[in-house]
């Protein structure tokens, strides 16, 4: 275990001596915060009212541009911090100006600190910073994505040497990484249940890039990149050309002129967290077309509580974390080939929807992230002064373990 210098300051310090400053949570992320609404804003946002939050981001390189951070704030608390620096810099001249970049940033800050990764390949300018808690949010298997860095596997054992606690974003993620370290927690995707259950009602006025499609119509929001099955989206639209396909979300790493055209699919971009709910409430089945690859392997979308909130029957791939506990349970089918897909949506489309949503709620009601960040920030509490060999054996949160209906 890498030696980190220890403060006796406590991260709930701020409610009981309220002349304190709040601690300092410091994130390191692969992703944008303003990019899409997803597991680190729901999390973070509500750490906010704990913590003072410093999101720091991936390096941006410009030309001629000398090394600074931009910094910028967001509702509800939150400091986004961009590192800019001249292109045309080598990787250990990148890596360097990070960490001055970070040593400055930081040298200002007094009082408790807590680091928290979602990104192992920080670690190459933040490993020699002293925290007073060390947190991994392991959202997702990043090593198996598209144009990871061979070193983010070298890197990760070194974060988890580093951290006190490891959470993951998904059952499969726990399973794979509950005995590289000694206090791991499965913390699988939960939901903002009031925003998506906005969609159970009508909801006017329709988006206008929306309402003019006619149904019955199926709908996937989210990142569009290697983890979707292009192919099956295309195939599932030849099928039912009568049926439209909408697909809300940025593209990312992956060539946007390879995406299937047809007349009945519509690429209608990225769109605000806000109005979401606006979008699905006009659609008939929530549609997951996503490949099977490493890059998915172990995954736990995000989107599979949202749209069961929103009341919208959903159709997925096999997805290991979706298939267990949704599939089993009966809240969502299963289909691994388009034509699986459209006899599925047909089912659907046909089935009374009262007895599912009242299974549907009934499993929704074990979790929320309000749920998921409170017992994430019990364990930090806790863990603050814990020696490590005291410290909370791996588990699974209670929703979770729900059992079967």
């Amino acid at each position: 275990m890498q030696e980190r210098t220890k403060t006796r300051s406590s991260v709930a310090a701020v409610t009981t001596y309220p002349d304190l400053p709040a601690p300092l949570l410091v994130c390191f992320s692969h992703l944008r915060w303003d990019f899409v609404w997803q597991r680190p804003q729901h999390l973070l946002s509500r750490a906010a009212r704990h913590y003072r939050v410093l999101f720091i981001e991936e390096p941006v390189f410009k030309a001629a541009a000398t090394a600074h951070v931009d910094i910028s704030h967001r509702p509800g608390g939150i400091t986004v911090a961009v590192p800019v620096l001249p292109e045309g810099l080598s990787k250990s001249e990148a890596v360097a100006a990070q960490r001055k970049l970070a040593d400055r940033l930081l040298a200002r800050e007094t009082g408790a600190r807590v680091f928290w990764y979602y990104t192992p390949m920080a670690m190459s300018f933040s490993s020699h910073l002293d925290c007073d808690l060390c947190v991994y949010d392991n959202m997702d298997e990043l090593s198996a994505f598209r144009g990871a860095s061979p070193e983010l596997i070298a890197f990760e054992q070194d974060l988890f040497a580093r951290a006190d606690l490891v959470f993951t974003g998904g059952m499969s993620l726990y399973e794979a990484k509950r005995r590289r370290h000694p206090s791991v927690h499965a913390f699988p995707s939960s939901i903002d249940f009031d925003h998506f259950s906005q969609a159970r009602r009508q909801i006017a006025p329709e988006p206008k890039d929306q309402a003019t499609l006619p149904r019955p119509r199926l709908g996937f929001f989210g990142v569009i990149d290697e983890r979707m099955d292009v192919d099956l989206v295309a195939t599932a639209a030849e099928l039912r050309p009568d049926w439209q396909i909408v697909m809300i979300g940025p593209v990312v790493k992956i060539n946007a002129a390879t995406l299937p055209r047809r007349p009945n699919i519509h690429w209608i971009g990225g769109k605000p967290y806000e109005d979401l709910p606006r979008y699905v409430a006009g659609w008939d089945i929530g549609f997951m077309p996503f490949a099977l690859n490493e890059a998915t392997r172990f995954i736990s979308p995000t989107k599979t509580p949202e749209f069961l909130a929103a009341g919208v029957p959903v159709v997925s791939t096999p997805i290991t974390d979706v298939v267990r506990p949704y599939g089993e349970k009966g809240l969502v089918e299963i289909a691994k080939t388009a034509l699986e897909f459209v006899r599925k949506a047909e089912h659907l489309l046909a089935r009374p929807k009262e007895g599912w949503l009242q299974k549907v709620d009934r499993h929704l009601a074990g979790g929320s992230w309000d749920k998921t960040w409170a017992a994430m920030h019990r364990l930090m509490t806790s863990a603050m002064d814990e020696p490590l060999a005291r410290r909370h054996a791996p588990s699974l949160p209670s929703y979770a373990v729900t059992p079967a209906e």
